[in-house]
Formats: structure tokens, C-alpha cells, sequence
């Protein structure tokens, strides 16, 4: 693992595919936001209207080599193929992907960051193999077509409460105008696609976060 994944990593942590820029370029709005200060980056070309096979692979390069330039870590969301192809620092998954046993097996000194909704999901995670947990869907949210119901930011307290010390980022419908509530509830950062991609400027909404 190229960086060390600490808590302060999570503080802005930025996930986008093509998928979420509609007419711009994600290339240029990765580095705006790069330059903005975002502390971590998730690549997920997912869903409709995403690239595939070599394409994505392609961007994902461009991607990686700006998360590298500016030192942020590059996380990939739920590809294994592409994780490796990327020699990406980590990789996110959700309850549905491949299992955590699995992903620790395949990359043991990469970063693995795990989605967790509710009591149910956390009792049944290996919570012991992960290095952060992504807990939400906080608020609504229209990003993803099958997130779960919001769960607010109680969920984000409860957590807190039961792992004072290890890494949590919210996820899932955080705004510029509702990310303080979050950190309030005790996340160490928050996740946004897009408060940054589908705004009218990259580097306030950067800093109001």
C-alpha cells in the first residue's frame, strides 16, 4: 500500500465514475477537485452509461496518475480485475460483493473499505479485516439506482459508539449544506460524488465540505 490509511484520510473522500459528470470531463474534474484538497478518491464506473472493458481501464490510468501526483489514495469500487491492473490502494465493497474474506485473501496489504447499514449488516461483517467503514446511506440519495433507505446520521453515532477509534466515513446523499452534521454525529469525513461533480464550482464546494 503506497499510503498509509489513516482517519484524517476519510475527511473528503471523493467517488466518481463517468457516469457522474455528464458533460464534463472526469479527468479535469478529478484534478479540480484534486487541487481542491480532496483527502481520498474512489473510482466507480458503475451503472448506466459507464465505460467498460478497456475504456474504463484507460480512465481509471488517468485517474490513478492524478491521485499518485497529488499523493491521495486511489480506491476502486468492487472490481478485483481492475484493482489489480491499477495497483489501486485499496478497494471499496458493499454487502453484496464479494465477500471480505475473500478481498483480505487477494490483496492483504491494500486498503479495504466496507459499506454497513445497519445492526444486521454490522454483526455479520468481519469488521476485524477492513481498514474503514462507509456507513449510509445517510441521507436520500439518487446516485446510486439501488441504494438502500436513508438510515441518518444515528447510524453514524451508533458506530462511533461501539468503535471510538476506528476509521468511518458517511455515505450517501451528503451535500455542502448537510456534511457538518455528519462529522458532528462522529464520522471522520465525509463521502459526496455529486456535491463535487454537479457543482457550479469545484473548489468552494471542496471547501464548504
Amino acid at each position: 500500500m503506497g499510503f498509509p490509511f489513516l482517519r484524517k484520510q476519510l475527511r473528503k473522500y471523493f467517488i466518481m465514475g463517468s457516469q457522474d459528470c455528464e458533460q464534463f470531463d472526469p479527468v479535469e474534474v478529478l484534478e479540480s477537485a484534486l487541487a481542491a484538497g480532496i483527502t481520498a478518491f474512489q473510482f466507480r464506473e458503475k451503472g448506466e452509461g459507464s465505460l467498460t472493458s478497456t475504456d474504463k481501464l484507460k480512465l481509471g490510468t488517468k485517474l490513478r496518475d492524478l491521485c499518485t501526483h497529488y499523493q491521495v489514495p486511489f480506491i476502486v469500487n468492487d472490481d478485483i480485475e481492475l484493482v489489480a491492473l491499477l495497483d489501486a490502494d485499496g478497494i471499496h465493497v458493499g454487502q453484496n460483493d464479494l465477500s471480505v474474506e475473500r478481498v483480505r485473501e487477494l490483496f492483504p496489504d491494500k486498503v479495504i473499505g466496507l459499506s454497513v447499514s445497519n445492526p444486521d449488516e454490522e454483526a455479520q461483517s468481519p469488521i476485524h479485516l477492513v481498514d474503514y467503514l462507509g456507513a449510509g446511506p445517510v441521507f436520500p440519495t439518487q446516485s446510486k439506482a439501488d441504494a438502500k433507505d436513508a438510515v441518518g446520521v444515528a447510524w453514524i453515532q451508533t458506530l462511533r459508539s461501539r468503535y471510538p477509534k476506528f476509521p468511518i466515513v458517511g455515505i450517501g446523499g451528503i451535500t455542502t449544506q448537510n456534511a457538518a452534521s455528519v462529522i458532528e454525529a462522529g464520522a471522520d469525513g465525509v463521502s459526496v460524488i455529486s456535491a463535487i461533480t454537479k457543482a457550479d464550482n469545484i473548489e468552494e464546494a471542496v471547501q464548504k465540505l
